[in-house]
């Protein structure tokens, strides 16, 4: 967050530089409001790109195996382009990598998915994925997968037919 201030800070200097020196070598054409309204909008703009990059620079640095699974995007009244475009300031990672299953049921699996924000730290959570009857439960502690059935004491949540996670895990 500091550097980005800082370079919020370098792109108004830079802007008003460069219409005062356009300014000096017009010999004085140019109205001197000119160069804080050209600061201003630089960095109103280093701000906008500073939004609507953070998403695919964090996606792109994603290691192998962690696939984004779900965004969510926002929007403003104090950021009123956001109504235009909505930025993502939120998404979902799952870990594909490391994903386990149990023999005795191949189509549930047990995976870490993780949750990135544009200001705040990096949370995971473990999920179990049924990717046969198409549910998902966040899981707490440890899973234990009870004999031959499934694991207890999950809240499951049915998936429904474009859920990102489920279709992550499973393909479908």
């Amino acid at each position: 967050m500091f550097l980005e201030l800082i370079a919020v800070i370098f792109a108004g200097i830079a802007a008003a530089g460069v219409v005062m020196l356009l300014g000096k070598s017009m010999r004085g054409r140019l109205p001197r409001w000119l160069a804080p309204v050209a600061a201003g909008l630089a960095m109103i703009a280093a701000t906008i790109a500073s939004e609507y990059g953070w998403f695919p620079r964090t996606a792109a640095a994603l290691p192998d195996g962690l696939v984004v699974a779900d965004t969510v995007e926002n929007q403003s009244f104090y950021r009123p382009w956001t109504y235009a475009v909505p930025y993502i300031d939120r998404f979902a990672a799952l870990d594909t990598a490391t994903m386990k299953s149990h023999q005795a049921h191949p189509e549930v699996y047990l995976a870490e998915i993780y949750f990135f924000g544009r200001w705040a730290p990096v949370n995971s959570r473990p999920v179990v994925l049924d990717c046969g009857k198409w549910r998902r439960a966040l899981a707490a502690g440890t899973i234990v997968f009870s004999g031959s059935g499934l694991p207890k004491g999950l809240d499951w949540t049915a998936g429904s037919r474009d859920d990102a996670i489920l279709t992550a895990a499973c393909g479908g």
